[in-house]
């Protein structure tokens, strides 16, 4: 029988539990590393995934689900945002989550909007943070928050959000953080789409037309062989065959710096790939390697 992770809602009560929970496992002399999976809930197979990951990795673990109003811009989706609570933590007792933390936004910013905020710089501003200004600000405020909350040893990310994972391997570096990064890959459906809570917004032309994001990178990556710009090319040529796809950037970074590489690069590098299909905002990206 699936023993059902508590669901916690106050910052207090998450913080008192887990210390609970900490010295009990302590108390028998084994280990008690805490695992933190931030995400926004409307759990996929893309989440499971991750949780799965910090149930390996750690004896408690922690799945926030909070919907953060900091990193949504105006005309963006935050109040249609998928909100599906109840299945979410049936699909967290399948996985072996000790607590669901699902904080409301006062819980959270109590005097409203926080003054205070955890700046992307430069990179910030680039590819996603171009297209939604103030989003990377309001992620990593909040991701500083639950790691302060929490104080996990180790917090999970996904792939697919690549920009993001670098400005939070960046924040942990910059400010000295005890946390962990472990970075799962992509998860993807079997055409090759990446898993998103945003794909349930796709209709069937548009989910199709949708695959020619993860085909174009695809394609770069064995174009990839002969240069930097064999391989955008390569992209290019399958993601605008789409008439449902308004390609919003296509680019290779260092994955160093995360700035844009010269056509005549040559080592590692990704990527990353925006598009809006249909009326929704997708993204991915893949690792390449030029020699």
């Amino acid at each position: 029988m699936l023993t059902k992770p508590e669901v916690i809602d106050t910052i207090d009560e998450l913080r008192s539990r887990l210390c609970l929970k900490r010295q009990n496992i302590a108390s028998t002399g084994a280990e008690a590393r805490v695992v933190l999976v931030p995400t926004m809930g409307a759990l996929h197979d893309g989440h499971r995934a991750l949780v799965r990951r910090a149930v390996a990795l750690g004896e408690i673990v922690v799945v926030s689900i909070f919907v953060n109003p900091l990193q949504f811009g105006v005309n963006e989706d935050l109040d249609t945002y998928p909100r599906t609570l109840d299945a979410d933590v049936t699909a967290l007792a399948e996985e072996g989550a000790t607590f669901v933390f699902a904080p409301t936004a006062r819980e959270m910013y109590p005097d409203g909007a926080s003054s205070t905020r955890v700046t992307a710089g430069a990179i910030g501003g680039l590819y996603e943070g171009a297209a939604r200004p103030g989003h990377f600000d309001g992620m990593l405020t909040v991701v500083n928050k639950l790691f302060n909350i929490v104080e996990p040893d180790l917090a999970v990310f996904g792939q697919k959000d690549a920009q993001q994972v670098f400005l939070v391997e960046r924040m942990i570096a910059d400010l000295n953080l005890r946390v962990s990064l472990e970075v799962v890959p992509t998860v993807r459906e079997t055409s090759g789409l990446a898993l998103s809570s945003r794909n349930h917004n796709l209709d069937e032309p548009a989910r199709a037309a949708a695959r020619s994001l993860s085909a174009g990178l695809a394609a770069a990556a064995s174009a990839a062989l002969k240069g930097v710009p064999a391989a955008i090319v390569a992209a290019h040529a399958v993601i605008g065959a789409q008439t449902l796809v308004k390609l919003d950037y296509l680019v290779v970074v260092h994955p160093h710096t995360y700035l844009p590489v010269a056509d005549d690069y040559r080592g590692p590098a990704r990527m990353l790939v925006a598009a809006v299909v249909g009326s929704t905002r997708l993204i991915d990206n893949i690792s390449l390697d030029i020699p």
